[in-house]
């Protein structure tokens, strides 16, 4: 497994960003101020993760998402800790926000997130469709927190 930030032509993994954010037009709010890495394996995209600075040492991961063949592997999980390993010096709170959804709040939670606030109709007001995972309508962005 490698990591390697993108630094050029991120929209080349628009696949896997979009497994995350299924709106194109979202990714493009956040994915040219972000930074980005993906995660190879056997040089194949495997993974995903885009992170962004929100100022005064809190950064977010916009975008987390790894191939549907690699799910339950560990490679969010090691994104995850690759981020905390790289903005350590510099993260004094990483967030991440995701829909109120039984698949991923309880991946985040086994990865040292904790709740931290909601922002209320945040998928009916910014998306142009019905986010639905689980079999659940996405409302609320939920989002959460760990110290790097």
């Amino acid at each position: 497994m490698e990591i390697r930030q993108i630094t050029e032509n991120k929209k080349q993994f628009l696949e896997l960003l979009l497994l995350a954010d299924e709106q194109e037009s979202m990714i493009d709010r956040y994915l040219a101020s972000g930074d980005t890495y993906v995660l190879y394996e056997n040089g194949r995209p495997l993974g995903i993760c885009v992170v962004v600075c929100l100022g005064d040492g809190v950064f977010e991961i916009k975008n987390l998402a790894t191939h549907p063949s690699v799910h339950g592997m560990g490679y969010g999980r090691a994104l995850i800790e690759f981020v905390c390993d790289r903005y350590r010096d510099r993260c004094t709170c990483l967030l991440v926000g995701t829909g109120d959804s039984p698949l991923t709040i309880p991946f985040y939670q086994k990865c040292g997130f904790a709740e931290h606030h909601r922002v209320e109709n945040f998928f009916i007001d910014n998306y142009d469709h019905p986010i639905l995972e689980g079999g659940k309508q996405l409302i609320d962005m939920v989002y959460l927190s760990r110290k790097p």
